[in-house]
């Protein structure tokens, strides 16, 4: 049986990766006066981000081929610039072809270059932050400042992935896809920790 099964199979080559993608260009957003969940208001919140590709516009002027790439937990936006991520999935006649998609990967709240007790200014008077928090962030990042209302997927790996399904939740008729790694659509505090 196990023949037969994998006659059935395409053959796929063990690596197609490059040591090449195409070059990000970076941006970032600064909220004003943003509100976190806890009440706590930060006069300046800036969210920094990569993208890769060019934003295609249809003739009702809606944005068509986004892609929005989150990181997990202690990762930025540049964990997904390598060879195995951007060399496998960015370039031409890839997954996610960025001569077909607008790519954008972005440093959520207290990663990378984005707003965080250490670049803030702010150190422990930070605002306490949670995932609902980073969601609107992002949604705002896309809607007020690249004008994008409708994105063709949500990724994310680990705590991106837990962002994922909060933007099916919170923003059900916004994305074409979701496609949450290494993650569980339930609070995952207490267990994994020791």
């Amino acid at each position: 049986m196990s023949q037969t099964l994998a006659r059935n199979l395409p053959s796929v080559p063990l690596d197609e990766s490059t040591s090449t993608w195409p070059t990000p260009t970076a941006g970032e957003f600064v909220l004003t006066d943003f509100q976190f969940d806890s009440g706590e208001v930060i006069p300046t919140l800036k969210i920094s981000y990569q993208t890769i590709g060019t934003l295609r516009t249809s003739l009702d002027g809606e944005r068509t081929n986004a892609i929005l790439i989150m990181h997990g937990t202690g990762g930025s936006s540049t964990q997904f610039l390598n060879g195995s991520f951007a060399g496998q999935l960015f370039n031409k006649s890839q997954l996610l072809d960025s001569e077909k998609y607008f790519i954008i990967l972005r440093d959520g709240i207290g990663h990378g270059q984005s707003s965080k007790p250490s670049n803030s200014g702010l150190q422990a008077r930070f605002p306490h932050y949670r995932y609902g928090d980073m969601v609107r962030a992002d949604y705002r990042l896309l809607t007020e400042h690249l004008s994008i209302h409708y994105l063709r997927l949500v990724m994310g790996t680990s705590m991106g992935g837990m962002h994922t399904w909060m933007w099916g939740e919170t923003y059900p008729e916004s994305m074409d896809a979701l496609m949450p790694l290494a993650s569980l659509p339930i609070q995952i505090s207490g267990r994994n920790r020791m």
